[in-house]
């Protein structure tokens, strides 16, 4: 062994400084060490290890982040083009045959329920509304439509269309149509059709005209191609029912997470039990699309295990190859008297730094790349097939620092594997220079 040669190591130098002739009391060696010696790797195969390291696990890390952000944005987008036409609480008469949106006979609500209603804290607007099935004729075509009824108190704003002149003492002749429906019937805003009405008890239709007020699309095929909507007045008439008779109230709340608990409320504490009314939120109505909304949630955890496992792996490889690598470097730290502990603080203070910088790289990525995406729609999709157009991002503050403390409690746990190859190194052997 060349003794004089293993004195001039910056190693050797830095170790007996530090622990005989000069104690550094507030000095961490093994970070020192670690930190020194990532910093300080040039043109050598450790720096190209490290660095395809930091990429392997900042791709990881992007990708759970952008994996979390799609499942947010797309549950975030179904749920909004659905609360948008639909409200988030339904109040319908109970029937056991029919939808709990289309009822087939007419519900009351006295007034000081309505007033116990809109007084929940949470209620921002409640609003009637009823549905008639009814065929449009328009340019020589025709085409079969649930219309639904609404006053002037509807959101209009919500599905993004303009409101139609309730200004009519009788009820307003304007109706909203979808654009998936404008462009089967060849119409655009301000053109004129005729509305059929069947009866069963009549042979013959009930014909009433009306103009194309303004249009608006969901993206919901459901929603989209089988809804418009008139004023209330008009399918009231058409029903013979009272002014107060409605099919039911869509309410629209402050948030849409306390849709179970104000549906809960209204039913055993405000609904009056007489009357076999209920209260149903969207989850209820729409059990498939809710459903498979939450199918999506399994889809990102399958996600985000896979990414875990390839940044621990990543991690685990370069780590091992690092300590392979300075063999020499651990032999002369154990010649020197380090405790075996502290050599193994050099390596995974060493991991720290990677996983650090890699999660740091790989929150910059993802966040860049959601950004770029919701600005620009650059990724598309058929809306045939997901019901919108672009590729929803949405990111909740926490999933980037979750995935961040997860990526790096879990590196850090499954570091003490391969300083485990410490023990194995003999300095006698890996200390003799030719």
């Amino acid at each position: 062994m060349n003794t004089s040669r293993m004195q001039q190591h910056p190693v050797f130098l830095l170790y007996t400084c530090s622990t005989k002739e000069y104690p550094l009391r507030s000095l961490n060696l093994p970070f020192f060490i670690a930190r020194r010696y990532m910093l300080r790797q040039k043109g050598r195969f450790s720096a190209f290890i490290i660095r395809l390291a930091i990429v392997a696990t900042g791709l990881s890390v992007a990708a759970m982040i952008v994996a979390l952000a799609l499942v947010a944005g797309f549950k975030k987008q179904i749920s909004q083009n659905i609360y948008s036409y639909w409200g988030h609480v339904h109040i319908t008469l109970y029937s056991t045959g029919y939808s709990s949106i289309i009822s087939p006979e007419p519900m009351r609500l006295d007034k000081l329920t309505k007033q116990k209603i809109e007084a929940l804290p949470q209620v921002k607007a409640m609003t009637p509304y009823a549905i008639r099935p009814a065929i449009i004729n328009a340019n020589q075509l025709m085409e079969g439509i649930q219309l639904k009824g609404v006053d002037g108190g509807y959101d209009f704003t919500s599905i993004q269309s303009k409101k139609p002149d309730f200004s009519d003492t009788a009820y307003s002749k304007e109706v909203i149509l979808s654009k998936t429906t404008m462009d089967r019937l060849k119409l655009k805003p301000g053109d004129d059709m005729l509305l059929y009405f069947m009866d069963a008890s009549s042979t013959f239709p009930r014909i009433r005209k009306a103009t194309v007020a303004g249009t608006y699309h969901t993206g919901m095929e459901d929603i989209d191609m089988h809804y418009a909507i008139c004023d209330i007045r008009l399918l009231q008439r058409i029903n013979m029912w009272d002014n107060d008779q409605v099919n039911g109230y869509q309410l629209t709340l402050s948030d849409p997470k306390l849709a179970r608990e104000t549906s809960d409320k209204l039913f055993e504490d405000i609904l009056p039990r007489q009357t076999q009314l209920v209260a149903s939120t969207m989850d209820d109505l729409f059990p498939g699309i809710f459903d498979w909304l939450k199918l999506l949630d399994t889809n990102g955890v399958v996600v985000i295990v896979i990414m875990s496992i390839v940044a621990i792996i990543n991690l685990i490889a370069a780590l091992l190859i690092l300590i392979v690598n300075q063999a020499r470097m651990v032999g002369l730290l154990k010649a020197l008297g380090m405790p075996e502990r502290q050599m193994r603080q050099i390596f995974l203070y060493h991991a720290s730094l990677i996983g650090i910088a890699g999660i740091v790289a790989g929150n910059i990525l993802a966040i860049a790349l959601c950004f770029f995406q919701q600005q620009t729609g650059f990724f598309k999709l058929s809306e045939t097939a997901y019901s919108m157009q672009y590729v929803p991002v949405h990111i909740i503050w926490w999933h980037p620092l979750v995935v961040s403390i997860c990526t790096m409690a879990l590196c850090i746990l499954c570091m003490w594997l391969p300083t485990l190859y410490i023990r194995r190194v003999q300095p006698a052997k890996v200390l003799q220079f030719k």
